[in-house]
């Protein structure tokens, strides 16, 4: 009887322990705290936002060409795919556009030449991080010493030669069109990259960076390379 009652009493008070145990572990090793500011929280916040309005305008559009496309079926359905044809080409970056945008211009810094400092080639790490804030800053098309940077363009080096969809940069000076989708946006796009770092990041590379004033007409070139794909196939008529 008493060997049952020990038994009972070991079991519970191994129970209590574990409890114990593992409400220690807990209060030892609390959840990760975010520990970002306000200020980088309210910066993500606006992000998302952004994408969230995107998307948005994303469904918007789609909708229309569903709507379209039903209105069509008893219309003129190959306008209507044309139509769509030619709204993706120019997503794509496959055809010529002219509107307002802003024009940089990188040349080397005169006055470090005459010191003697050495021109290299314009860094694809620094071309690189500047195209990805002029994205940031709602640029709706790029072009890079006249070669149009679409979703497949890379900028790498190549046998020590700056590359932008596989063709060498010219030696500077040369210009990058930024095109925008209204006067405003390259209004704000001049704004935000005089108030960023990358005029003196430039210079430190021996280039000015310079950021002329938006204007209304800008055209920036096609892409005029074939475009890879590996995942989608061509329909044959009639399937």
């Amino acid at each position: 009887m008493k060997k049952n009652m020990y038994t009972r009493i070991t079991i519970v008070l191994f129970i209590i322990g574990l409890m114990i145990a593992v409400q220690y572990n807990t209060i030892k090793q609390p959840a990760e705290r975010d520990t970002r500011d306000i200020w980088a929280i309210r910066e993500e916040l606006a992000e998302e936002k952004q994408r969230h309005s995107t998307l948005l305008a994303e469904i918007r559009s789609l909708n229309e060409v569903v709507g379209r496309y039903e209105q069509s079926e008893k219309a003129n359905l190959q306008a209507a795919l044309y139509e769509t044809l030619n709204r993706l080409k120019l997503q794509a970056g496959l055809t010529e556009v002219t509107g307002p945008g802003v024009v940089l211009r990188v040349e080397p810094a005169p006055e470090l030449v005459e010191m003697g400092y050495e021109i290299k080639e314009i860094s694809p790490d620094l071309l690189t991080q500047l195209l990805n804030a002029l994205f940031k800053y709602n640029a709706a098309s790029v072009s890079i010493d006249g070669n149009r940077v679409v979703h497949t363009t890379a900028i790498r080096d190549i046998n020590g030669k700056t590359t932008v969809n596989s063709i060498p940069l010219s030696s500077p000076p040369f210009e990058i069109y930024i095109g925008t989708s209204s006067f405003k946006e390259a209004q704000k796009m001049y704004n935000s990259l005089q108030a960023s770092t990358f005029i003196d990041s430039f210079y430190l590379d021996n280039f000015n960076l310079i950021i002329e004033e938006p204007t209304e007409h800008l055209t920036i070139p096609a892409f005029d390379q074939s475009l890879t794909n590996d995942y989608l196939t061509e329909v044959e008529k009639g399937e």
